[in-house]
Formats: C-alpha cells, sequence, structure tokens
C-alpha cells in the first residue's frame, strides 16, 4: 500500500509539473515573444537572445541552466534534482514544440496591458505549480529557492528582485513601453507565485477584503449592571 501511495504522490507531482511548464512556455511564446514583451531570469535572457541575435530561447535556456542546476544539486543532493531535471527538461521541449508548430496567434500589441496582465498570471500559476511541486524551471528557479531559503523573503519576492536585473537589459533591445510592461507582468508573476506557492497568504488576503465589506453590526448600549445592596437615589 505504501508503494502505491507513493506512486500516486510522484504521478501527482508530475502532472502538476508538465502541466505548470506548459503553461509557462504557452504563456511565453503567445503572449511574452508575439507581443514583444521581455521577461525576467534566463527565459527574458532568451528572449533577448532571440531579438538581438535569432537565437532559439529553447536552446539559450538550456545552455544557461545547466551550470546553475548541477551547482544546486551539488547543494541539495543528486536524490533531489528529480523534478527540477523533469520541469527544465520539459519546459524547454513545450516551449521548442510550440515554437516550431504553434498555428496561434494572440496579437495584443493594441492592448498591451492585458498582455502584461495575462503574462503575469499565466506565467505566475505555472511557476507556481512547478515550485509548490518540488520542481524548478531552470537554473534562475534554482538560485530563487536557495535565496528564498537563506533569506526567509517571500519566493515571489525572490522572483521580482531576481528579475529586475534582466530587465534593465531590456532597454537596449526593447522600447520604454514594452519594457514597462513587462516590468508590470514579472509583478503580477511574482505576486500570482507566491498566492499559488503559499495560497493561505492568499486566503488571508481575501478574508480581509471580505471583512472590509461584511456589514458592521449595530452597536446596541447595554444597560448598567445593577450593584447589590445599593439603593438608587
Amino acid at each position: 500500500m505504501k508503494a502505491k501511495g507513493k506512486r500516486m504522490k510522484r504521478s501527482a507531482q508530475a502532472a502538476a509539473i508538465l502541466t505548470g511548464t506548459f503553461v509557462m512556455a504557452f504563456a511565453f511564446y503567445h503572449i511574452n515573444f508575439q507581443n514583444h514583451l521581455s521577461e525576467g531570469g534566463f527565459v527574458g535572457l532568451s528572449l533577448l537572445g532571440e531579438y538581438a541575435f535569432g537565437l532559439s530561447p529553447a536552446l539559450t535556456i538550456l545552455i544557461l541552466d545547466i551550470p546553475f542546476m548541477l551547482l544546486f544539486a551539488l547543494k541539495k543532493g543528486w536524490r533531489n534534482m528529480g523534478p527540477a531535471v523533469l520541469a527544465a527538461g520539459s519546459f524547454t521541449a513545450f516551449y521548442a514544440g510550440i515554437e516550431h508548430f504553434s498555428t496561434l496567434n494572440f496579437d495584443l500589441h493594441g492592448q498591451l496591458w492585458l498582455a502584461a496582465l495575462l503574462s503575469g498570471i499565466l506565467t505566475g500559476i505555472g511557476g507556481g505549480l512547478v515550485l509548490r511541486s518540488g520542481g524548478a524551471t531552470g537554473g534562475d528557479d534554482c538560485a530563487a529557492i536557495w535565496l528564498h531559503e537563506k533569506t526567509g523573503l517571500k519566493i515571489g519576492t525572490v522572483f521580482i528582485l531576481m528579475d529586475a536585473s534582466v530587465l534593465l537589459l531590456s532597454l537596449l533591445y526593447l522600447p520604454l513601453a514594452e519594457t514597462l510592461y513587462t516590468v508590470a507582468a514579472v509583478c503580477i508573476g511574482g505576486k500570482v507565485i507566491t498566492w499559488t506557492v503559499e495560497p493561505q497568504i492568499l486566503r488571508q488576503g481575501l478574508t480581509s477584503i471580505t471583512r472590509l465589506f461584511a456589514p458592521s453590526k449595530r452597536h446596541v448600549p447595554q444597560a448598567a449592571p445593577e450593584v447589590k445592596g445599593l439603593n438608587r437615589v
């Protein structure tokens, strides 16, 4: 029974990782790349490589990932690298497949605010699913997990801070408007990652909002308690 339970747990973990990496690959290609938005981390660097030199992001990401994932394996142990390897490999495979075979076109150039919102939500959900399942979509995720454990910062905050340096490089190849919308997408994505990985934070926020709009109970003054042994004058 225990062996069967472990197999089911691993299957659920793998399914969540594959779902998360597919959602991320879909969003990065169809929302970010097709609308000239960048991204943070290694994905952002790979998209800049495609804009500037025509390099395939699937290959660039893999080249950037390998050394950092090896360092992470040395720190965490090789036995813990299964989910991370699955996530990184599946993300690369999904992105390459979508890049070569997808015929969908999401032209949101006239509504970049919508592109930023969709990118943030989808990449945040996808990345959050992967991280919740113990995986990492690349070397930058491995670094973010390590910094999260060392500093105690929320995982979404760590991603936002790490992405800032890559977004500055975006100014070399992208107009200011696209870069600013990318910043918005990254900030949204960081928050969604935090809510997905740590759902109790989202529940606390929703509870607070609900209380703000809850009808307040009318205060009914209570009569002063009578004190035995004393007569009113």
